[in-house]
């Protein structure tokens, strides 16, 4: 017959057993067999705005780059080779200006008969040796798979305006707005472009005839910004 003693051991053995069993319980709550509970998803990161131009610089600006940029660009006309960033011909006369952000052109009809630039005719080759469209100053997203209108430049008449590849364009979510890439970075990633050739074949249409005019420049040196 069992001593009366082994009565409060019997019930310390049962409750250790019983605390084993809570134990083994998975984290959160779920009882053992459970299926485990769904991971929730990390969203990905928003695009970094501050990457994105709205537009182009003014071309008259002293100094061509955003007020916050790392760096500087130095550039040069290697074709046709200029000092002064121009060319002309009989019947056209050219002026360029490069920017981080665009292409800038002015043109000049130096005859009395109107000409046509014809943009989907010409090509932006950009400083990631990458080719393809050119888009302009009146070119917006939703202009991506259309006909772009030839511009007119009437007789003796200059005209102004800036290029850029159609690819840089970026979806402005809804407002009107020309938001792209700028052509070159002004960030950290600014050296990489040093010694990079970019550039535009622009065909005109002059007498009812096409004749392009090809033009490349080069990222002489990419300069600090003294801070």
């Amino acid at each position: 017959m069992a001593s009366m003693k082994s009565v409060p051991l019997l019930a310390a053995l049962a409750a250790a057993a019983l605390l084993s069993g809570c134990a083994s319980t998975p984290p959160g709550g779920a009882a053992p067999g459970a299926a485990p509970r769904a991971v929730e998803p990390v969203p990905p990161p928003a695009p970094d705005v501050q990457t994105l131009v709205v537009g182009a610089n003014d071309s008259l600006a002293s100094a061509l780059g955003s007020p916050t940029a790392l760096y500087r660009f130095r550039f040069t006309q290697v074709m046709p080779g200029s000092e002064r960033f121009t060319f002309q011909d009989r019947d056209l006369s050219f002026y360029f200006r490069p920017s981080p952000s665009a292409l800038y052109f002015q043109v000049e009809n130096r005859q009395d008969r109107p000409v046509w630039i014809e943009w989907d005719r010409s090509v932006f080759y950009d400083p990631r040796e990458g080719s393809g469209q050119v888009a302009h100053e009146t070119t917006r997203w939703a202009d991506r798979f259309n006909v772009l209108a030839p511009t007119q430049i009437v007789g003796l008449q200059r005209y102004s305006d800036y290029v850029l590849p159609m690819d840089y364009l970026v979806d402005p979510a809804g407002s009107d707005q020309q938001l792209h890439r700028p052509l070159l970075p002004e960030d950290m990633t600014a050296p990489q472009y040093s010694d990079k050739e970019f550039g535009v074949d622009l065909v005109f249409r002059i007498e009812d005839q096409p004749r392009t005019y090809s033009f490349r420049f080069k990222v002489a040196s990419v300069i600090p910004v003294p801070r």
